[in-house]
């Protein structure tokens, strides 16, 4: 709300904001399309991470403020967060460590490198959002609006299982993981994959960077600055 009062009183051309694939929520519907509904969000995260969406349309509405959503999936790569899986599966598997397993290692993930989503992101920032003329209020399309506002996926459109990922972690480093399989999280969504049709025809870019290449990127990182 501060950012967007900001944007309001400042002559600010163009809100470009980070939402998640979390909002897609209970969707069973694959690949996830930002044309779909996303009112069945599953965590506190993805609940507030809708309701940013639903703001800044109101202001775009209000002010005709320009704003876009980026929905990015399930992010990693180099100075990563410490608490996401890739950096807490390298430290624990280096340390000797157990590593917890969700769902038994059998969740998919649309695990989408850094510099792909820094890529989206620049292309973006330039191509401020337009009023969709072909909008329909008795149909409407949650992915734009009659306002300045829309909302565009960015994922590697490549579901990769957990096991697989802590496989390809494992050949990098050399040595295997002590796996503790665990349940389901509550909270947690089994499967995701982004639909990026959107992206591609307005930017004319897609993620591509193969998992091997982003984790051995991370993997050779993670051993530089811890040394």
């Amino acid at each position: 709300m501060n950012i967007l009062e900001a944007c309001r009183h400042n002559p600010v051309k163009h809100l470009v904001y980070a939402s998640s694939s979390s909002v897609y929520g209970a969707n069973k519907k694959i690949p996830f399309s930002v044309h779909d509904n996303v009112d069945h969000p599953i965590s506190l995260y993805a609940a507030s991470k809708k309701a940013n969406e639903l703001m800044a349309h109101t202001y775009s509405s209000l002010y005709n403020m320009s704003t876009t959503g980026l929905r990015f999936f399930t992010v990693y790569g180099p100075y990563g967060r410490p608490d996401m899986a890739l950096y807490i599966f390298t430290k624990a598997i280096l340390e000797g460590s157990p590593i917890e397993v969700y769902n038994n290692g059998e969740m998919r993930r649309d695990f989408t490198y850094i510099d792909d989503i820094v890529e989206g992101i620049s292309r973006i920032i330039p191509n401020a959002a337009r009023p969709n003329n072909d909008w329909d209020g008795t149909h409407p399309d949650p992915g734009t609006s009659f306002a300045p506002y829309r909302i565009f996926n960015i994922g590697n459109s490549q579901p990769v299982s957990l096991t697989t990922f802590i496989e390809i972690i494992e050949n990098k480093l050399g040595k295997k993981a002590i796996r503790k399989l665990m349940p389901m999280q509550e909270g947690d969504v089994a499967f995701t994959c982004a639909d990026v049709e959107d992206l591609g025809r307005e930017v004319g870019f897609k993620p591509s960077t193969p998992l091997e290449i982003g984790v051995g990127k991370f993997v050779d990182w993670y051993m530089e600055y811890h040394k």
